[in-house]
């Protein structure tokens, strides 16, 4: 099947993948009247004066603002916030078909970084979460980090987060499958942008502590300080504990896993003959990963994932981010917390059975029934079980 022309077809037949529908009937005067004015002044002044009773009264419960600047649109670039629109819809329609979540695309025209936070804080009144979408690194780092702190309501950048979360899962599957514990898996992330970084964190929080990044340089290290802006500062104080140097090739010699978050074809079989015998490879470069999977397997891989949908183990975030922001919407959660995201990884890891587990099968299909209530109870159990200060 042709996607693109398929595609094309598709938007201009309906003229874009979303529309507004109303919950209840406008059909007499009284409908009328009850709906809009005068009666609508009364959950007004009950909002006005506890405003908590917009959860209950309005959209804001169970709906999402899809924010993007169009900065880092798929493998499109810089495109711009108007020509994002059609992704940003698409998203909306993820978070209904496969989370029963409201989500309506916002698409910026503005790549200051201000200015975003100011529109998006303007804007929060009316959404439950805020789910940051294609916002090019660095800047998505700190539009994440200071709308977190200025908004009480749960912020998510899913190319970041959302990535993150399923990787962890096919990890945690990946070895509970070989046998190896976590904590002594070494891995090699080639990608130290916004992906990698998140990467990273997650890969640390389910219990792994030997880990690599590589950027287009080569490996983050100490050696190359001088070049390093905040971000990958703070990705080499996680990375790096024997202080390698060198190129993607040097780095994944002996390594058990390799992630990719970076660009085609930048591993190839021979660097793969030099990892540990049984490696496990997720290589997410899309549209043409890392590697391609055939050529990982026979150069000694035993688990290979991609982010594409016609081979093994796709890495695909509609996996989680549904069922991230149903539980957090659910559980009236603040943030969404790093103990939620583990819980998500957790969750989505243990919807494959040990019967069903095996090389081709570490990470479920984004069509099986009941991932996004499955992820969705284990982030709420996470938000409520939080530490909570004394």
């Amino acid at each position: 099947m042709d996607y693109y022309e398929a595609s094309m077809r598709m938007h201009r037949e309906h003229r874009g993948k979303l529309e507004v529908t109303s919950k209840v009937s406008v059909s007499t005067r009284d409908d009328l009247a009850t709906a809009y004015t005068p009666g609508v002044a009364q959950p007004c002044i009950a909002i006005a004066e506890h405003p908590d009773e917009a959860y209950s009264l309005t959209i804001k419960a169970n709906t999402v603002a899809v924010v993007s600047d169009g900065s880092a649109v798929l493998g499109l670039g810089n495109i711009g916030g108007l020509a994002s629109l059609p992704v940003m819809e698409g998203k909306a329609v993820l978070f209904k078909e496969f989370g029963g979540v409201d989500a309506f695309p916002i698409c910026l025209d503005t790549q200051d970084v201000d200015e975003i936070v100011e529109t998006v804080k303007r804007i929060a009144p009316t959404f439950g979460g805020i789910n940051l979408e294609d916002i090019s690194a660095p800047r998505c780092f700190e539009i994440e980090r200071r709308l977190k702190t200025e908004l009480g309501i749960p912020v998510f950048h899913d190319d970041q987060h959302g990535t993150a979360v399923v990787v962890s899962a096919a990890v945690i599957n990946s070895f509970r499958l070989l046998g190896k514990p976590l904590g002594e898996v070494r891995a090699v992330i080639s990608g130290a942008g916004a992906a990698g970084a998140a990467v990273v964190k997650m890969l640390r929080a389910i219990g792994m502590n030997d880990i690599v990044v590589c950027d287009s340089k080569g490996i983050i290290s100490k050696g190359r300080l001088a070049e390093f802006g905040e971000d990958k500062l703070e990705l080499l104080a996680l990375t790096n504990r024997d202080d390698l140097s060198g190129g993607l090739a040097e780095a994944v010699r002996d390594r058990d896993l390799f992630i990719g978050v970076s660009a085609p074809r930048v591993l190839s079989g021979d660097m793969v003959r030099t990892m540990t015998r049984e490696s496990v490879i997720f290589a997410m470069s899309n549209p043409e990963p890392e590697i391609v999977p055939g050529i990982a397997c026979d150069a000694g891989a035993r688990v290979v994932g991609t982010g594409r949908s016609d081979f093994p183990n796709q890495i695909n975030n509609v996996l989680v981010f549904p069922g991230i922001f149903k539980g957090a919407l659910a559980s009236r959660a603040a943030d969404i917390t790093e103990d939620m995201k583990v819980a998500a990884a957790y969750a989505l890891a243990g919807l494959v059975s040990d019967e069903e587990l095996c090389e081709d099968y570490v990470i479920p299909p984004a069509f099986k029934p009941g991932i996004a209530d499955v992820i969705a109870d284990a982030v709420a159990v996470a938000w409520r079980s939080r530490p909570t200060p004394s």
